[in-house]
Formats: structure tokens, sequence, C-alpha cells
């Protein structure tokens, strides 16, 4: 495309940009590398469907016509052609397709490496496995590579990494690498979670001010999970045998339903409205779907938990996971709570801030603030307002 951005049909290896992150990022064996700027998607097809792909010329001509969003996106999209369509900020489209390519690698390293001996120990004494520390690789090596980032800090390295991009019209990226790493040995589903800030700051800002955040989930498919500021809904990309994204769902609307997600169960031995909380769900048949990913439970969209208590404090960071995913579940349309507010209204002051966190429907939101609290700020407040 003519910003420069390569269309990835067959996947990219990406040279080393610094010593301190010296992975490379690598396809597949299956995928043989190339990079082109010019290179136009063939046609594919999905279950036998052959999807319309928008020639150059269309691209181009729309583009043209408007600065902001280009022309209506649709399901069979590729990323690029999504993007293009979505904003006409090339900085934050390399920044995408480049972190599309981190995690579409991380995805078939997930699926090969070993993950059977502990690597190191992080800042916070946590627990690293050796695919841990190569998805923070990968996913700072592809920042550096789209030139627009101009800080990055990971979960893993708590400090604000310079990526040598530009604070002017450029962007701040926060990360947790790979969410759910403990359970990688189990075959459940992992993730990566990052939101995405203009300019040079990600303290003193609020998840509000995230211009996109995504998450990309590792399970028996590998999907990419994006919500753009400016654009109604989040949008799944759903990666091809052959290495490409493609655009399979939107979703603007998160409805009722009976399912939940309960984490930090030990919090209810000292928290009795969170006990109370929880009994709530067993006693009216709630469906437990809980495997200890914070992206797999958040992503199914039922009511998800996260309650701190006098012994058990709040274990979710604001920063790498529960701002960005509150970014998405809000742009879905559904709430986020810590309990008296949107966490996308708390302000980050710190970047090992924590926050005890809900994320669910409307009345959900409002059970689990009037349970834990005693009102809600959500009462009488239409669906799809903001609170």
């Amino acid at each position: 495309m003519d910003s420069g951005i390569a269309c990835y049909a067959h996947g990219v290896v990406l040279p080393t940009v610094t010593a301190k992150y010296s992975t490379a990022i690598v396809s597949p064996p299956s995928a043989s590398p190339s990079f082109n700027s010019r290179v136009c998607l063939k046609s594919s097809s999905l279950f036998g469907e052959s999807l319309r792909i928008v020639p150059k010329s269309s691209l181009r001509a729309a583009k043209s016509r408007s600065s902001s969003v280009v022309t209506r996106c649709a399901i069979g999209d590729s990323l690029e052609e999504f993007l293009t369509k979505s904003t006409s900020d090339k900085g934050l489209i390399s920044l995408m397709m480049c972190m599309g390519e981190a995690l579409r690698t991380i995805a078939f390293k997930v699926r090969t490496a070993s993950c059977v001996g502990t690597a190191c120990v992080n800042s916070f004494g946590d627990e690293q496995l050796a695919v841990d520390l190569l998805a923070n690789k990968l996913l700072f090596e592809a920042l550096t590579y789209s030139h627009y980032c101009k800080y990055a800090c990971s979960e893993e390295i708590l400090e604000l990494q310079d990526m040598g991009g530009s604070a002017e019209g450029g962007f701040s990226v926060a990360f947790d690498p790979l969410d759910g790493s403990s359970v990688v040995n189990t075959n459940f589903t992992v993730g990566t979670i990052f939101g995405v800030w203009p300019g040079d700051k990600l303290t003193g800002v609020t998840g509000r001010d995230q211009v996109t955040a995504a998450m990309g989930i590792y399970g028996p498919r590998t999907t990419y999970v994006i919500a753009l500021k400016d654009i109604p809904g989040t949008h799944e990309f759903f990666l091809l045998d052959e290495g490409k994204w493609l655009h399979v769902k939107d979703t603007t609307e998160i409805g009722e339903g009976k399912m939940f997600s309960p984490g930090n169960l030990r919090a209810t031995f000292d928290n009795p409205e969170y006990d109370e909380l929880i009994n709530y769900y067993v006693k009216e048949k709630y469906t437990l779907r809980y495997t200890g990913g914070m992206v797999p439970d958040v992503n199914q969209k039922g009511i998800f938990t996260n309650v701190m208590s006098p012994s058990s404090k709040a274990k979710l960071r604001l920063l790498f996971e529960v701002a960005p995913l509150g970014f998405l579940i809000e742009k879905a349309g559904g709430y986020s709570s810590d309990g008296h507010q949107s966490v996308l209204d708390k302000v980050i002051n710190g970047l090992d801030d924590r926050s005890q966190v809900a994320y669910g429907s409307k009345n959900e939101i409002i059970r689990f603030e009037e349970t834990l609290y005693g009102s809600s700020r959500l009462k009488g407040v239409p669906v799809g307002a903001a609170a």
C-alpha cells in the first residue's frame, strides 16, 4: 500500500533491532519470508466461500475523500484493509500491523516452544517460563520495527523502554506478553493484552485515553481482537493457515447471560459481600467458566470478577491488563467496574497500580456494584450511555 506498510501475506522475518531485544520474529516453517510494500492480497476463501478483496485503487480513491474514516469496514477484509479503512493514521496502521505479526509468531511459539523449565524471575517475583520471555522480546521488537512507538512497558519489565519513535504523532504501549502463561502446560488458552496511548505518557493517563487496545488469543484458533477509539465495536480477526489475518466478527453488544468467571476466590474468606455474590451465581445456576487465564475468561463475555479482600489484595495491574481489557469490553457494548466507577476512568498513577475489576453486561455490573457496595452508578442509566 502507498503508506509503505507491508501486506504480510506469507510471513516476514523482522530484523534484529537492538542488542537488548535480540530475538528475530520468525515465521512458521510453512510460511516463506516475504516483505513487499506493494504486495496485494490475493483472493482467499474460508470454508469454501470466496472473499471479496477490495482493489488497492479503490482504497486509494476512498482515502482521498476522507481524512478520518476511509470507507466502511467489512467482514472478509484483511487486517491491512480493515486498518486502512478505519484510520488515516499511518503510524497507528504500522504499529497494529507489526503487533499482528508478533502475535502470529507468538502463536506459533506457544504451540512449539518448550515450557518445562523456569527461565528466570521478573521484577515482581513472578515465575517466568521461557515462552514468556520470547513473547516479551517479540513484542518489543515489533514496536521498534513499527517506527511509531515512543515508549513501551511490559508487565515483565517494569520500566519505560525508549523504542525510538517520535512522541509527536507517535504512541506509547503497555502490554502483558503472555497472560495465563502458568497454564500453558495444561494446554489451556492463553493470550496477549496491550493498550496504546497517544504520545509519550503511560502514567497520569486513564484507560479512556487509549487510542486502541487489543488482545491476541492462542487457543484452538488464533484470533486478534481490536478496538479503535473512533470506530464502534470490537473487531475479531482469525489467523489463516497461510499467515493472513481475516476479519470475521464485529461485536457491538454484550447481552445478558448466565455464565461467570470468578477470579481470586480466596477473597471470599474475608470479604462477605464477594462471598454473597459468588453464592448468588451458584444458586441461580450460572455456568462456571474459569480457566485461570484472564484473556479467555474475559473473551467469553459472561461476568468476570476479580475482587480483593483484607487478606487477598488486588492482583491485576491497571496499565497492562485492567484498562486495555476494559476498553475492549466497553467498545463491545459491555461495562466495567472497580466497584464504584468504570475502570477506564481510573487514573494510572504508577506502572504497578492494581485494581479489582468486573466486566460484563449492564445488569451484571449493577448486581456487582450493589452487592459489594450497596448501590450502583448504573441504575437508571440507559444501555450504551456513559456513566
